[in-house]
């Protein structure tokens, strides 16, 4: 894991009240975190994701995930070290809205 992931894994999802699981394999892919629960993915992206190969690729991923029902946000690496209780208080509204619709 990068120190990012790091932060955000030990720092808020590992203790979330909604079980987060980190580098979960799905089909041929694995992302970084998964909760199925909320049927939600969390990428945390470095700068090499911006490159417009990578940019194809992630489009890829994202759609393949889609077919599962699950929704998708990236969020950049900077974000998390800049304004990390915000990136939490995202991931934490994000998290009730999808289980307060799947309900």
């Amino acid at each position: 894991m990068t120190k990012e992931e790091r932060h955000l894994w030990y720092d808020f999802l590992k203790e979330y009240d909604t079980k987060f699981l980190r580098q979960k394999p799905i089909g041929n892919y694995i992302v970084d975190f998964y909760c199925a629960q909320a049927k939600l993915v969390i990428e945390l992206d470095g700068s090499q994701h911006y490159k417009e190969i990578n940019v194809e690729k992630d489009t890829e991923r994202t759609k393949f995930l889609k077919q599962y029902g699950l929704t998708v946000i990236r969020i950049p690496n900077n974000r998390v070290t800049q304004n990390f209780s915000g990136v939490c208080e995202y991931i934490d509204l994000l998290v009730k809205q999808s289980l307060s619709q799947l309900c």
